[in-house]
């Protein structure tokens, strides 16, 4: 993986995963990649877990669901998707409230 990298080239190669040694190794590949900068392997565990589980939000809840399995991971904001999706008004209020800083 590049060094200089789009989320979006980063991140949506794994919502087309659906084997979980594939899902493993792409996670490692993704854990080096934020080892490069200066993060140990736990805080790059942690970052890469959050940036799949909200790059997964963008997509259907069927790949949310298998990319959560997957990659071990949930949204950082709405949970995991086995919990249910949030509305369109739930999300927007969230929004809403995060750019007035409450």
């Amino acid at each position: 993986m590049k060094k200089k990298i789009t989320r979006g080239e980063k991140y949506g190669p794994a919502m087309k995963i659906t084997d979980q040694k594939k899902a493993d190794a792409y996670f490692e590949e993704c854990v080096e990649h934020c080892m490069q900068f200066d993060n140990n392997r736990e805080q790059a565990e942690n970052i890469e877990r959050q940036n799949l589980g909200y790059w997964a939000g963008y997509y259907d809840h069927e790949t949310r669901l298998r990319v959560e399995k997957l990659f071990s991971c949930k949204h950082p904001v709405f949970g995991s998707a086995k919990d249910g999706k949030p509305t369109p008004e739930e999300a927007f209020e969230f929004g809403r409230r995060l750019a007035l800083g409450h």
